[in-house]
């Protein structure tokens, strides 16, 4: 599950694509992080975390790749290929995107644990500092065939100045069979957030955030297993990031 919101934070170097004039830029990233928290919730068994990846743009159109190591969490890890597309209206920024979450090395002898997600975002500039957003995912199949699952965030992003920015986000999760392929198709949702400053130095980036979960252990996604209280609770993350 990519960066997102819980906001992940990835250093992107710029390359120019050789050869062909407008045909493109690649970027590329690496990471360490404390815990590789995704909308509020460890996935990585709140182990540390190494992830990376690569991106290439052109005019209005972007696709890449992300990965990350997933602790004990009892995955080998989890990849990510993307692609979108990112329009102006006016003072609006939108991108328009889709996400596939795969997972090599899990057992999917339950459910299958692939899945994707569907992407609607814009973003807006009240000022030249401020970056004000929002975001809608969907996914008609969620991970464990958990049936329709959709999360909606607001968030936003003050630089204060060339080095230093501070950033939040505040999101509800819901999600329509928590307990799966047989179960009872019970349905819960929960709220997410997250607020941290990040520092850009020397070529690296350095965010410290703390996020958290209202998920408790009485809660329908609990008790199914899907996720537990502890994967939830609050916690500060530290991420450092490096451009390639």
């Amino acid at each position: 599950m990519k960066k997102f919101i819980g906001v992940a934070i990835a250093a992107g170097a710029t390359v120019a694509c050789a050869g062909v004039a407008n045909a493109g830029e690649g970027t590329a990233n690496i990471a360490f992080t404390t815990d590789y928290v995704f909308r509020g919730i460890s996935l990585s068994g709140e182990d540390p975390a190494v992830q990376g990846g690569a991106d290439w743009t052109s005019d209005q159109f972007y696709i890449g790749a992300w990965g990350s190591s997933l602790g004990s969490a009892g995955t080998s890890m989890e990849v990510d290929l993307y692609a979108g597309w990112t329009p102006t209206t006016g003072p609006v920024s939108w991108d328009l995107g889709i996400v596939g979450y795969y997972y090599p090395g899990a057992d999917d002898d339950a459910a299958e644990s692939d899945f994707y997600q569907g992407k609607l975002a814009a973003s807006i500039h009240p000022v030249e500092a401020l970056t004000l957003g929002a975001a809608v995912y969907y996914s008609p199949d969620n991970y464990g065939e958990t049936g329709g699952a959709l999360y909606y965030e607001l968030n936003g992003e003050y630089a204060l100045n060339d080095m230093w920015t501070v950033s939040g986000a505040a999101g509800d999760q819901s999600i329509d069979d928590v307990d799966g392929p047989g179960g009872a198709n019970l349905d819960d949702s929960y709220f997410t957030w997250n607020v941290g400053t990040t520092v850009a130095l020397h070529g690296f980036s350095i965010d410290l955030r703390y996020t958290q979960a209202d998920i408790n252990a009485n809660d329908p996604i609990a008790l199914a297993g899907y996720a537990t209280a502890n994967m939830g609770e609050g916690r500060a993350v530290l991420t450092l990031s490096r451009e390639l």
